[in-house]
């Protein structure tokens, strides 16, 4: 009575398996691209020498590191704040480094962010923060203030409170960069800033999560980064579930599928399958034969 239904059971188990092989091939196909971002600039050829005004100048990932929160800035209103006012434990928060009079590479990226947040459905100042930082120490609250309105009349969102622009002192900006990984150095011919295009993703305590590069910026990348670093204080189940298929690729500037973590989530689903499977075929001769014991021990009372 056993045999059968076994067989049966672990041939419909072999037959699943095949079958969700082919799904996490298909899968993979599209959880890939699901947080697919806009190519970011060109690598250049690691032969050529970098320019001397670029040295020094670039990124050093401090992943798990504790941004300096006793910082103090001015906001957009003049207002005395420390840096540490942004994060409240509950939402996660991006940083940017940038300045107002930034000729060009600024703007760009800080546009690039404006358009994937418009096509996000979380708003600043609800599930998660947006601090700008000015790397300027020239720069004022006044320049920090219309720079606040132009990218908040971009965003078209009442988020006035979910996106701050700060100014400081110069130590205060490169206590922060320095935290940050974020190179940077002033020409004093050309009157400019040399820095890297990228943004920080925060953690609601203060901890560096995420490093988005480019100046492009989709709305899936952005979710996914938000609800990595929000130590699962926003986001689906789905988020979670797609976040775990996927790991962030900081080559291609966007969120990838990992195969053996597919694989590993088909096989658990297999093993769920085939103890429900062969839990479905034992129960009925299991309470068969308990039924027949019990009548058993019954008679003999008799």
């Amino acid at each position: 009575m056993v045999d059968s239904p076994l067989r049966f059971a672990l041939g419909g188990a072999i037959v699943l398996r095949r079958t969700l092989k082919w799904v996490c091939v298909i899968a993979l196909l599209f959880v890939a691209p699901v947080a697919r971002a806009a190519p970011v600039a060109p690598v250049t050829d690691d032969s050529e020498p970098t320019p001397a005004y670029l040295k020094g100048v670039g990124i050093d990932e401090h992943l798990g590191a504790k941004l300096p929160l006793e910082l103090a800035f001015r906001d957009e209103h003049a207002r005395a704040v420390r840096l540490g006012d942004y994060f409240d434990g509950q939402h996660p928060v991006i940083l940017t480094l940038n300045y107002s009079r930034c000729p060009m590479l600024c703007s760009l990226e800080l546009e690039g962010l404006v358009k994937g947040l418009k096509a996000l459905a979380w708003t600043a100042g609800k599930e998660f923060r947006i601090v700008t930082v000015s790397i300027d120490p020239t720069e004022t609250p006044d320049i920090a203030a219309g720079a606040q309105r132009r990218y908040l009349r971009d965003y078209g969102r009442d988020a006035g409170d979910g996106w701050h622009f700060l100014s400081g002192t110069e130590a205060n900006i490169h206590a922060l960069a320095k935290a940050a990984g974020f190179n940077y150095r002033y020409d004093e011919k050309a009157k400019q800033f040399y820095h890297a295009a990228a943004l920080m993703v925060v953690t609601p305590n203060g901890a560096l999560a995420r490093y988005l590069y480019g100046v492009a910026f989709t709305p899936e990348t952005l979710r996914l980064a938000l609800v990595e670093s929000s130590e699962g204080h926003i986001g689906t189940t789905i988020d979670r579930f797609i976040l775990y298929c996927c790991a962030y690729n900081p080559k291609q500037g966007s969120y990838a599928a990992v195969a053996n973590r597919v694989m590993n989530l088909a096989c658990l689903v297999v093993l769920i399958f085939l103890v429900a499977l062969l839990l479905y075929f034992w129960a009925p001769e299991m309470r068969k034969r308990w039924r027949k014991k019990h009548d058993d021990e019954s008679g003999h009372a008799h």
